[in-house]
């Protein structure tokens, strides 16, 4: 592309169009490189400066999920997260399995005697000596980040409740910790008071290389809502039931019967369900 084209981010500001960081996001929905190659020159042949990210995103999107619904689905992740409301529920069991799959003996929606009063904690997580209790922030807006204010609560909120839980027996030699995850973006402020008071930190895209979006993919651990192949109303009614994850529609095929979805639906709904099932751990590709 011969001339530099602006973009608009959702939150406003101005950034110029990033070819590499297309190439990235589609990599990591793993399209084929030659799929790749041909979405990227559609993109650079449609796109006008002044024209929002989220076009940009809809325009590769719509490409992909003619090629290949899985890779479509992969690709939709962070939308696909931002589907799970209104209520933050689906998206703490999504963060306890997420933990669940690496190790910890998890507990979600937990109420919690701390020294002072009770706290109702999103997810409780054990894996040998270490002891956490995790918030879950949840927004269904991808301009609204964790400032400050998120890691500050938290941490009074732990430190009462460790209070509590290092007179436990057994419990005087763990490490406890407290943990904010969420679905979007931390603040610079908050990343840094947190990591300060040693309170343990996931969004999106943080740490680098291990936040929300790595790690989901890693553990083949995508939302229902990621599927292209499922209606709105179908995905409201499933996550309705406590249905989150594709893993749930892999493993329970009965729940599309109990819909009355066609067999012929059922068979593309499993396929990519399974395929998204699959864990991943060698890079994008």
């Amino acid at each position: 592309m011969a001339k530099s084209v602006n973009l608009i981010k959702h939150s406003g500001d101005v950034v110029p169009f990033d070819r590499k960081k297309l190439i990235h996001s589609l990599q990591r929905a793993r399209a084929s490189d030659v799929l790749i190659q041909q979405i990227v020159e559609q993109v650079e042949h449609q796109i006008q400066d002044g024209m929002t990210t989220k076009k940009v995103y809809q325009l590769a999107f719509t490409m992909l999920r003619k090629k290949s619904r899985v890779s479509a689905s992969r690709y939709k992740l962070k939308k696909a997260l931002m589907e799970l409301g209104p209520s933050g529920f689906p998206f703490e069991k999504l963060v306890g399995e997420l933990m669940g799959r690496e190790g910890f003996s998890t507990q979600v929606g937990v109420i919690v005697a701390g020294n002072c009063v009770q706290h109702e904690v999103d997810v409780i997580a054990q894996k040998e000596n270490v002891h956490y209790m995790i918030e879950c922030k949840y927004h269904s807006d991808q301009g609204r980040f964790c400032n400050v204010k998120t890691p500050l609560y938290i941490h009074s909120r732990f430190l009462d409740v460790e209070k509590q839980w290092v007179r436990q027996k057994g419990h005087g030699a763990k490490l406890h910790k407290g943990g904010v995850y969420t679905n979007t973006r931390l603040t610079t402020d908050a990343i840094q008071y947190g990591n300060c008071v040693g309170l343990l930190l996931c969004s999106w895209d943080h740490p680098n290389g291990n936040g929300l979006k790595d790690r989901i993919d890693k553990a083949g651990l995508h939302p229902l809502t990621a599927l292209t192949t499922l209606t709105k109303g179908e995905k409201t009614k499933l996550l309705d039931k406590g249905i989150v994850l594709c893993k749930d529609i892999h493993e329970n095929p009965m729940l599309l019967d109990d819909m009355g979805i066609s067999r012929s639906r059922q068979k593309n709904i499993l396929n990519d369900s399974r395929e998204l099932c699959k864990t991943h751990s060698h890079g994008p590709r």
